[in-house]
């Protein structure tokens, strides 16, 4: 009985350090764009100034405490499948069955898990 109760005990504590992200995209292209091989080739631009086509978007939903580093390295692997050169315009919300709670006044910005959204886009 022992045994089983300190197993069962490790793996709840393995498990409840663990971070489980939901990664989706869209494509709106009409071209195709062959893949990148690395997110090297990805590049993130807060404000692009040469010309550009945006062929997709990319969603990250993650525990909302996650480094934006990480979710940011999600977004790159994500675009690079889709054949893009960069992501850019950021957004995070709370997803939307978060919203929907009934004491939604008394938790504010208390929800647990965010969707990150990103535009892919190709450089020309």
């Amino acid at each position: 009985m022992k045994r089983v109760l300190s197993l069962l005990i490790l793996l709840v504590l393995t498990t409840s350090g663990c971070t489980l992200y939901h990664v989706s995209s869209e494509d709106s292209a009409d071209n195709f764009y062959p893949s990148k091989t690395s997110i090297n080739d990805i590049a993130y631009l807060e404000t692009i100034t040469q010309p550009h086509e945006v062929i997709g978007s990319v969603v990250v939903n993650a525990e909302r405490r996650q480094y934006i580093s990480e979710v940011v390295d999600k977004m790159k692997r994500e675009a690079a499948i889709l054949g893009g050169d960069a992501i850019t315009k950021i957004q995070s919300d709370a997803t939307g069955e978060w919203k929907k709670l009934p004491v939604q006044e008394l938790l504010g910005n208390a929800y647990i898990r965010a969707n990150f959204r990103a535009t892919v886009v190709v450089l020309k």
